[in-house]
């Protein structure tokens, strides 16, 4: 099992130490002297106020605080949670993306979903209706502007000829792609499309908000791998081959007094005997000091003891 977790903006405000330069560094170095593998950022560069207020938090942009962390560590794979595809061009994606890969040494993976909160899509100029077909269009040009030269393309929503974009990706043969949601649709374009499956922990209440499917006991997950490997069957493809995250919610978060390790442990090896991969781990924010000292102590007493 390999760990990963978020940079731990959870909130609105945010505590201010964790979005210096020194805040960014600091997690990052203590996470990969945890023995973290992935450490992300999310993605909201236009939320509304009545969303922060009703939950939500505040975010750095996700591609140039990855590239921040990159330049202070050497092992840790940056991972998005999630980068919204359709708030961008995909063009401008591959070059972000094949960028960092470049200059982190091959330890980027592009992770994605669809989005969720109209009014941001609005503020970014995007169709919200339209965000499945452009995500679809965009994973198609990111893979094909990363693997070949001279890429010409005719789509519903882009359109390009006789595009070379250099340098490529340091990853063989592009970073890998994961795709977010719980949905049959999200698995679909893992399918097809992708090398993992970022489904999430979502109470009916939780999924409706997110537009996504519920996803409220380890069943509905169990429910939803067998799904992935039925889809990855018809077209040909390994299940085996592909990466899901998922978070454990045995033993609590390791921020907690209570945080029990040997619990945790058991849940990581239930997720895995499942087909988890990957395991997403929540940090505190509350200050810097209380998320590195959650992250030293996840280190000692979950990964080293795995």
């Amino acid at each position: 099992m390999r760990y990963t977790f978020t940079h731990p903006m959870h909130s609105h405000p945010y505590n201010s130490e964790l979005v210096t330069g020194a805040g960014v560094a600091a997690v990052a170095v203590a996470a990969e002297r945890a023995g973290f593998s992935g450490f992300g950022f999310t993605d909201h560069p236009a939320p509304t106020q009545k969303w922060l207020q009703a939950g939500g938090h505040d975010a750095l942009d996700p591609f140039v605080a990855m590239g921040f962390a990159a330049a202070h560590t050497t092992t840790l794979r940056l991972i998005p949670n999630v980068v919204v595809l359709p708030y961008r061009n995909p063009f401008v994606v591959a070059k972000a993306g094949a960028t960092l890969d470049v200059l982190s040494g091959g330890r980027f993976t592009l992770a994605v979903g669809v989005g969720y909160l109209r009014r941001e899509f609005a503020a970014l100029g995007v169709d919200f209706d339209e965000r499945g077909g452009l995500v679809e269009e965009a994973l198609e040009v990111i893979r094909a502007v990363w693997t070949g030269d001279d890429v010409s393309f005719e789509g519903r929503h882009f359109t390009a000829s006789g595009i070379t974009a250099h340098p490529r990706p340091t990853s063989d043969p592009h970073p890998p792609i994961w795709i977010g949601g719980n949905t049959g649709a999200a698995r679909r374009r893992v399918a097809e499309f992708g090398a993992g499956w970022c489904p999430f922990p979502a109470p009916a209440l939780l999924a409706q908000t997110a537009r996504t499917a519920p996803m409220e006991t380890l069943e509905d997950l169990r429910a939803g791998i067998a799904d992935l490997h039925r889809r990855c069957d018809a077209i040909g493809r390994d299940p085996a081959t592909l990466d899901v995250t998922f978070t454990n919610a045995a033993g609590g978060a390791p921020g907690d007094d209570d945080f029990d390790a040997d619990a945790f442990l058991d849940g990581a090896a239930q997720l895995a005997a499942m087909g988890v991969t990957w395991v997403q781990v929540r940090v505190p924010g509350d200050s810097l000091a209380s998320a590195t000292d959650a992250i030293d102590r996840f280190g000692r007493l979950v990964i080293a003891a795995g």
